[in-house]
């Protein structure tokens, strides 16, 4: 029995120990099998390392702080990379390390299984390898805001997996492959601001599953494809800034999921399809800037979700669409520079979400007063050249946020509103050409802000209210042709940062005030066809900085006040139609063709008057005086004669040394050789202009040369610039320098000042130039009253004509002409800020192995790095003193932090947190729309210039070509006011 109950327990020890025995057996070839398992991950991630670590060593730079991570890091732990759970890498993102060099040794191959790879924001060149297609499993690639440049290789087709694109803001510059079309999974595709050429390829309208379709800033011409309107999934379409032409394709139509549509800055004509009205998501659409006529349709009306809604600057007619703002979503209507009829829509009355609205320059028609309502977000409004009627509403005082109202050249009635006082925001008041009556509001003197107040061509009366002068940021005050009566406010007198001051064409009686005087910075003083009375004060004479004096047709008498002698600031000057008399000043302006006609007894030195004779009663005193005054004059003029004919006898005995036999008249003829003038006359007559070159015709002066103002016999004004003493300065032979300076004078260029000749001898040696009244640009961007007006056209402007001027130098030149010495120092303007390249030829003058030679020849601050190691100087110097101009210019000051910035490897300037807009001169409110466009284009450029690496700077034609291209296009909607500093130094600093 006993022997029976231990057989069943045995039986179960056997099988416990099998069961044990095969747990045994599975945890040793587990074991076994996850060693060969872990074995196998570390093999296949160091593989994976190994062909990262060897791209990244055939880098021009290394990243310590990147490769620190890596470097005998067994785990994958490894900065800006993500691996899966068998050690696989996965992702790649190194965007923003500077990273420079090319993706030829990329082993794409090593990472069938990457999922995403971003380089974003580097130095990456050269051309996308055609291998790149071994990434099988890419879903996104970021190769944007690098430098990669050629072709998109058609391999790419075969990433089939692909769902993000990303190769903005390179310098692509062949065509779209067809074979792009085949990426069907893709869902962003970005290629804007390179410089692809060609057309739109049809096999674009594959990509359904496309939700944004970026091409926007690159050459690309031809019609818009009707297969985009395959893309039934696309939220956001940009095509803007390129050259396409041809009508916008009714297929877009089909886009029902799109929000934002930009077509703008392109040459597209016709009218719009009536499909475009079933985009009812609608909310960005941009057609700004292109060839588009026609009436709008009427189907436009179902676009009730606006937000921005741009039209201008094409040829549109009939009415805008009445519903535009029925969603009460609108924010910004810009429609000018069109043919718009009809009223102002009616939605717009109770749009209270409005920010933005220009009008202008249309024929629209309607009484104003019915027509617009309270907008609390207002802070733009521009009617301006419409048809308007009606009388201001006193509501406008109630949008506290406007900063610009313009309702110019309509047809407005009725009285100014005081209420309008109330909207305490106003910088600018344009209510000129209308036909309101009454008195200006004293109300108005409490807009504190405001900085232009135009009330001209009205039919306003009484007096300028007293309150008007206490407005402390008035800088342009037009109140010319009314009916305005009475003195002039001394109150308005006291505006010191005045810069013009129009109260013409009124009834205005009295004096002059004298305090009009103590306003430094006016340029411009309109004072006509008043009833002014008495002398003119000569106080007028302290404005050294008015450039536009006009006081005719009124009724001032007396003499001129000497003290206007002084103001050679002054380019226009009109005091016809008065009773004036005396001596006429002697300075140019006042010498224009009829700026005198009409008054008593002028007389001076001016075709039309009579020559001033004094004359003097008193017998014998007076005879005495005039005795007196023939011996002065007889004496200086004998003296002037001895010194010429001294001066004339040392000139000709310096001869130059291969031309010893020479005859005389040749002898002064190379030491005096001055274009379009006899040379022995206009020596003499520089020397007697500057009185022996004394100090008070001295205009500037510098470390080897000095320049003077000189006004010669003909009654030109030139530019004398006397080098101080030849040897050191590195002037060698006579026949050299002669030789050079004569193919500088040929150089014919609108914006390089000409050179007229020059005189070399021991004593005077000079080279004389055209003068340019304005002075320099370094003096401007120094005088914070006077640069206010200097506005972001004039310098962009500026900028364009500096380039030009430089291009036409290196490339136009029979001979290559480097300048040396670009800076704002040596660029000069006229009176409309017209810029002129100077003192080009002197460094090029100069011996290069002279000791000054490496000083003379650059200023420091705009001289290019290499310099500090060599003396080699070529086209590539100026370029990088052009791109150190451009920054000053749009900083308004010299940008010496900012370059030390981008040449630091450790910078500790917080440079790269900044916006665009927070380095800009902060003197000018912030550019807008095209303008603001443009500056960052003049930025990106700039930085491109100083470049490190000479070589890789682009050449000024190149730079004028860009600005040219890029002048007077908008920028997408709002990337003005994100755009980040460090956006546009990445490349520049690490090249």
């Amino acid at each position: 029995m006993a022997s029976q109950v231990e057989k069943p327990l045995v039986n179960y020890v056997v099988l416990l120990q099998i069961i044990i025995t095969k747990i045994l057996l599975i945890w040793v070839s587990t074991s076994e099998a996850e060693t060969l398992a872990t074995s196998f991950s570390i093999e296949r991630y160091k593989e994976d390392t190994d062909a990262l670590l060897k791209w990244t060593t055939s880098l021009e730079n290394r990243n310590d702080s990147l490769l620190s991570s890596w470097v005998g890091n067994s785990s994958c732990n490894w900065t800006g990379i993500v691996c899966d759970e068998f050690s696989r890498i996965r992702h790649v993102n190194l965007t923003g390390y500077g990273l420079r060099g090319t993706l030829d040794s990329f082993s794409f191959s090593s990472f069938p299984n990457l999922l995403s790879l971003n380089l974003s924001n580097n130095s990456i060149y050269g051309f996308i390898p055609p291998s790149i297609a071994n990434l099988s499993s890419l879903i996104y690639l970021d190769l944007s805001n690098n430098r990669v440049f050629g072709r998109i290789p058609s391999e790419i087709s075969l990433l089939t997996s692909l769902q993000t694109l990303h190769l903005d803001k390179n310098n692509i510059n062949e065509s779209i492959p067809s074979e792009i079309g085949k990426l069907v999974n893709l869902t962003i595709l970005s290629l804007l601001y390179n410089q692809i050429p060609g057309r739109i390829p049809e096999e674009i309208g594959m990509l359904k599953s496309l939700n944004v379709l970026e091409l926007s800033g690159n050459n690309l011409t031809g019609l818009i494809p009707s297969s985009v309107g395959n893309l039934a999934n696309l939220k956001e379409l940009a095509f803007v800034s390129n050259n396409l032409f041809g009508p916008i394709p009714s297929s877009i139509g089909n886009l029902t999921k799109l929000t934002h549509l930009y077509l703008m800055h392109n040459q597209l004509s016709g009218f719009i399809p009536p499909e475009l009205g079933k985009l009812k998501f609608l909310t960005l659409l941009g057609l700004v800037d292109n060839e588009l006529n026609g009436s709008l349709p009427v189907e436009m009306n179902n676009l009730t979700h606006l937000r921005h809604f741009w039209l201008s600057n094409n040829k549109f007619s009939g009415y805008l669409p009445g519903n535009v703002c029925v969603g009460m979503l609108l924010e910004i209507l810009s429609a000018h520079d069109n043919y718009f009829t009809g009223p102002i829509p009616s939605s717009l009355r109770n749009c209270t979400s409005l920010v933005r609205v220009r009008l202008e320059r249309n024929q629209l028609k309607g009484n104003i007063s019915e027509e617009l309502g309270v907008y609390p977000h207002l802070e733009y409004i521009d009617l301006s050249y419409n048809n308007l009627y009606g009388e201001l509403s006193q509501t406008w005082g109630q949008n506290q946020r406007l900063q610009s109202l313009k309702i110019s050249n309509n047809m407005i009635s009725g009285k100014i509103p005081p209420q309008l006082g109330e909207s305490i925001q106003l910088h600018l008041l344009d209510l000129s050409s209308n036909h309101l009556v009454g008195t200006i509001p004293k109300e108005l003197g409490s807009l504190m802000s405001l900085f232009n107040l135009d009330l001209g061509d009205n039919k306003l009366s009484g007096n300028i209210p007293r309150e008007i002068g206490m407005l402390s940021n008035l800088q342009y005050l037009n109140i010319a042709a009314n009916n305005l009566s009475g003195p002039i406010q001394e109150q308005l007198a006291r505006r010191s940062k005045l810069l013009s001051l129009n109260l013409s064409k009124n009834q205005f009686s009295a004096d002059i005030p004298s305090g009009i005087g103590n306003i430094e910075t006016l340029q411009v003083l309109d004072l006509s066809h008043n009833l002014l009375n008495w002398e003119i004060p000569p106080q007028l004479g302290e404005l050294r900085s008015l450039e536009v004096l006009n006081l005719s047709h009124n009724k001032l008498s007396g003499s001129i006040p000497s003290t206007f002698d002084d103001m050679v600031s002054l380019t226009t000057v009109d005091i016809s139609s008065n009773q004036l008399e005396g001596p006429l000043p002697n300075i140019k302006a006042f010498h224009q063709l009829g700026a005198f006609k009409d008054n008593k007894g002028l007389c001076g030195n001016a075709t039309g008057l009579p020559p001033c004779i004094s004359t003097t009663k008193g017998g014998k005193k007076g005879l005495d005086t005039v005795v007196l005054v023939i011996v002065i004059v007889i004496g200086s003029l004998f003296l002037v004669l001895v010194v010429v004919v001294i001066l004339y006898v040392f000139c000709i005995r310096r001869t130059s040394r291969n031309n010893l036999n020479t005859t005389r008249e040749a002898q002064d003829e190379n030491l005096f050789a001055l274009w379009s003038y006899d040379g022995k006359m206009a020596y003499k007559n520089i020397i007697e202009a500057t009185e022996y070159f004394h100090t008070r015709h001295c205009v500037g002066e510098g470390g080897h040369a000095s320049v003077y103002r000189a006004k010669l016999q003909t009654g030109q004004v030139v530019a004398v610039k006397k080098l101080k003493n030849l040897e050191e300065s590195g002037i060698g032979d006579l026949k050299d320098f002669e030789g050079e300076i004569r193919v500088l004078s040929e150089i014919r260029h609108r914006n390089i000042v000409k050179l007229y000749g020059f005189c070399w001898s021991p004593k005077h040696s000079f080279l004389v130039y055209e003068f340019l009244e304005g002075g320099s640009l370094e003096n401007l961007l120094r005088n914070d009253k006077a640069t206010i007006e200097f506005g972001w056209s004039e310098r962009l402007n500026l900028v364009r004509r500096v380039a030009d001027a430089l291009s036409y130098m290196h490339h136009d030149c029979s001979l290559p002409i480097v300048h040396r010495d670009i800076s704002s120092k040596n660029i000069l303007l006229d009176s409309e800020h017209e810029a002129y390249v100077s003192d080009f030829g002197t460094a090029r003058l100069l011996k290069p192995n002279s000791s000054n030679w490496t000083s003379f020849a650059g200023t420091i601050g705009y001289t290019a790095p290499e310099l500090a190691f060599t003396l080699e100087v070529n086209e590539k110097c100026d370029v990088y003193s052009f791109g150190v101009l451009s920054l000053e210019v749009i900083m308004g000051k010299h940008p010496g932090d900012l370059i030390s910035f981008l040449s630091s490897s450790s910078p500790s300037i917080g440079y790269h947190i900044l916006l665009v807009k927070d380095v800009l001169d902060q003197r000018l409110p912030s550019p807008e729309d095209h303008v603001a466009e443009e500056v960052v284009s003049v930025a990106k450029l700039a930085l491109s210039c100083l470049r490190c690496n000479p070589q890789s700077r682009p050449t000024m034609q190149r730079v004028s070509q860009d600005l040219s291209a890029r002048k007077d296009r908008d920028p997408l909607p709002k990337v003005f006011d994100r755009i980040t500093l460090a956006e546009l130094i990445d490349n520049a600093r690490f090249s």
